[in-house]
């Protein structure tokens, strides 16, 4: 398989996620603020070697067999530094995900780096419906999840790197997704 495309937006520029991405992935990702409502399965304390183990053995793997789409998020204005990341994955109840620096946060810049990810999951991928899991305590990214038109479909008790908390589920289908970008 091919890597994703880049993808811009107003004010970003995402990128293919490429084994030298590593380092600056450490460096921005490990950060209790940026991993706390991640799920369990990251390790935490960060390992020193966390970045280059996940991108080279787990994400560019899952590209290479056409099941994920990894990109990293960077600033249209500072295109060498990034500062965030966003995935696709084909994996039932778990289709998107993504963290960005504390310093970039509330500025409506992972919404935008939504908007053009999901357009990709609907319209190059045809995907017909996106799940996308998240802890409830985690009220930034649910605002993202709600701006995009999903809506909460159902919520359980999961264990996420800061402890157990109600996962709440989200949902748009193609069709919603469409109905949106007409307006």
């Amino acid at each position: 398989m091919q890597p994703p495309p880049t993808l811009q937006t107003p004010r970003l520029v995402l990128q293919p996620l490429q084994l030298s991405d590593a380092p600056a992935i450490q460096q921005r990702f490990a950060h209790w603020q940026v991993v706390r409502y991640l799920n369990a399965v990251v390790p935490w304390p960060y390992p020193d070697d966390g970045a280059q183990r996940y991108v080279r053995d787990v994400a560019l793997p899952a590209m290479a067999r056409g099941e994920e789409w990894h990109w990293t998020i960077r600033l249209l204005a500072q295109p060498d530094e990034l500062i965030g990341s966003i995935s696709l994955m084909d994996a039932v109840d778990n289709n998107r995900g993504f963290w960005l620096a504390p310093q970039w946060q509330g500025q409506g810049l992972m919404s935008e780096a939504c908007e053009v990810v999901d357009a990709y999951w609907f319209q190059s991928l045809r995907r017909a419906c996106m799940r996308v899991p998240k802890a409830a305590p985690n009220t930034g990214s649910r605002r993202i999840s709600e701006r995009g038109g999903m809506r909460l479909i159902s919520s359980e008790e999961k264990d996420f790197v800061s402890g157990r908390f109600v996962c709440d589920l989200w949902e748009i289908t193609r069709e919603q997704w469409l109905t949106r970008q007409k307006t």
